[in-house]
């Protein structure tokens, strides 16, 4: 049985073919348009889905969308009589193009699926899931549980904000509870992002980054906390919030918040993007940071209260915040947590194709018995490969053995070069976890800041992320919770960090960035915290084989992994989109395939 699953229209768009319960090729839009978080129709991903698998739409059995649009008018026009006479030119520009387009989204899917090879007369059915039940399924039937609780959390799908149940492998999902819009832990998180001058929607995971740069003890943090509890956000013993909706926009604007109103609550003027980023930022950061991890711990444990589950499957966009899931990791309240490595609106075109398989058709899903492969995307051959290359009149060495490729990437990486690793097929998600990376040593001091200035073009004080082999794991890092897909942080072991002087507190960011905090100080936030990937050999041999080869060199057994992209743009693809990548930046080696490319 074929089912293909569609996300589109608010952002992340991606396409999902899922065969017999098994998800077998999936990807995003904005990996092929390389415009960031596109939202149009996935053209391009459902073309690579149907070839890859060999078929036409016409050989599928169903195509799900990943939320219900009528469910989705029905709020936006309750919504705007509720706040009524608020938000009309909101209101006058929302209408024109629900009353044209997304009202009718089946027409409009009939219509853009006939690009891409339906028959006059498209004969696949149509359905619509719910967008958190996508969020929940996406979760749960890439899970290695047969049974566990479920939590959604992300900005809205429908009418819901967050949501949690019960999730069996026999019987289905139960959704237990639900809280609604405006009412959002989600467009809370997005409301403090664009208050600090990030952009809404992808600038949430720099608000984190920073809020590790915070004074800790200062009462400042805890003074913010408190304006936040107080002005903001009510929040229940069961996790449930009432937002106070006199100072949030966007239920009828077209801006999260009026930059005034909290700037007045909160005694310092909203960041401006081109603005430079101070104490005060960081600081407030840490304060939202807190408040987000304090509703979802209170959420966590009244989800295990009403369930009584062993384990919990988290999904939705909150869901990727990955120093909040090592405080519900840490906190014992269930198990073992499972976090879906696309949590956010592209993980739903999964969740579609999976609900319409095992809830529709009530198959028996009882656990993966390895973790679900997120290698999901594009792969090119050497052909592919070595034409890219004869266009731009390259010069390049093609290794034939990959032991010999391995041991000269690994010598590049030993020579403190930057590299840029293409492999195998694209990682679906937001991180890349070792097939579209760029590669450098976590131990050398000054290689954060050369990534960020020189390749990535990008804030200095972003962090980056380590990987490390399974094995080595707790030879660098305290006991938590082994990730394969970034989701958690860890703390960098104690024998390895490097003690902090005295007036550190009252240094500037900058000054905070340059310390030395341990013996890998390219990955080691402030707090000595890192997001790490645990790298298995039977999950992807090849940077396994690698990081393996850097540490009998090095001695070291972690390397710096981060998406192989420019600040504001997708991960590359494409051979095409690698070599750009690599010519625009100052990285040093490009290995593409067995192909080697030196600057």
């Amino acid at each position: 049985m074929k089912i293909l699953g569609i996300s589109a229209f608010y952002h992340d768009a991606a396409a999902a073919l899922v065969e017999d319960g098994e998800v077998i090729f999936a990807a995003q839009e904005e990996r092929f348009t390389r415009i960031k978080n596109d939202a149009a129709f996935p053209e391009n991903a459902v073309n690579f889905c149907l070839s890859e698998a060999g078929i036409t739409i016409e050989d599928l059995d169903q195509i799900v969308f990943y939320d219900k649009p009528f469910l989705k008018f029905e709020r936006l026009l309750e919504t705007y009589y509720a706040f009524a006479p608020k938000g009309f030119l909101s209101f006058a520009m929302a209408m024109p193009v629900w009353l044209k387009e997304k009202l009718f989204l089946k027409q409009i899917l009939k219509k853009e699926l006939k690009k891409v090879g339906a028959l006059k007369s498209l004969k696949v059915p149509i359905y619509f899931s719910e967008h958190h039940l996508s969020h929940a399924t996406s979760a749960f039937f890439t899970s290695p549980f047969s049974r566990s609780a479920f939590l959604t959390v992300d900005g809205v799908g429908e009418w819901a904000t967050t949501s949690y149940g019960i999730a069996d492998g026999e019987k289905g999902i139960r959704t237990l509870g639900e809280m609604h819009f405006p009412h959002s832990l989600g467009l809370l998180y997005s409301s403090f992002t664009y208050f600090l001058g990030f952009e809404v929607n992808s600038g949430e995971y720099k608000m984190m980054g920073l809020a590790s740069y915070a004074n800790r003890n200062s009462p400042r943090v805890e003074k913010f906390i408190k304006q936040i509890k107080e002005n903001l956000i009510d929040i229940k013993p069961d996790g449930s919030i009432r937002l106070n909706m006199e100072l949030f926009s966007y239920p009828t604007g077209l801006k999260m918040i009026s930059i005034q109103k909290w700037s007045g609550v909160f005694g310092f003027m909203g960041r401006r993007p081109d603005e430079s980023l101070e104490q005060i930022h960081a600081d407030f950061a840490l304060a939202g940071q807190k408040v987000l991890e304090e509703v979802l711990l209170k959420l966590v444990r009244f989800v295990k209260k009403e369930t009584g589950a062993e384990n919990l499957c988290f999904a939705g966009g909150v869901a990727l915040n990955c120093v909040a899931n090592a405080v519900l990791f840490e906190a014992k309240v269930f198990d073992d947590i499972y976090v879906q490595p696309a949590s956010g609106d592209a993980g739903g075109a999964v969740g579609a194709a999976l609900a319409a398989y095992y809830l529709k058709k009530k198959h028996v899903f009882k656990g993966l018995s390895k973790p679900f492969n997120v290698y999901l995307g594009p792969r090119f051959s050497d052909y592919d490969m070595e034409r890219c290359l004869k266009k731009y009149e390259t010069s390049y060495n093609y290794v034939k053995s990959t032991s010999d490729l391995i041991e000269a990437t690994a010598q590049y990486l030993a020579d403190n070069k930057v590299v840029g690793w293409f492999q195998g097929r694209s990682e679906f998600g937001p991180r890349a976890l070792g097939n579209r990376s760029i590669l450098a040593a976590a131990s050398e001091p000054d290689m954060q800041q050369t990534l960020n200035m020189k390749i990535k073009f990008r804030e200095g004080f972003r962090p980056f992320a380590p990987a490390v082999c399974f094995e080595d794991y707790e030879t660098y890092f305290e006991a938590g919770k082994k990730s394969d897909y970034m989701l958690f942080t860890s703390g960098v072991k104690e024998s390895l960090r490097v003690e902090l002087p005295e007036d550190f507190e009252n240094s500037s960011l900058e000054e905070k960035r340059k310390y030395k905090k341990s013996e890998l100080p390219a990955v080691t936030h402030i707090d000595y915290s890192a997001r790490v990937q645990v790298v298995q050999k039977e999950v992807n041999l090849l940077f396994w084989s690698l990081l393996q080869q850097y540490k009998s060199k090095t001695g070291t057994g972690v390397l710096i992994n981060t998406s192989f992209n420019l600040k504001d743009e997708p991960i590359v693809n494409s051979p095409q989109d690698a070599y750009l990548c690599f010519m625009k930046s100052g990285m040093d080696v490009l290995i593409l395939g067995n192909y080697i490319i030196e600057k």
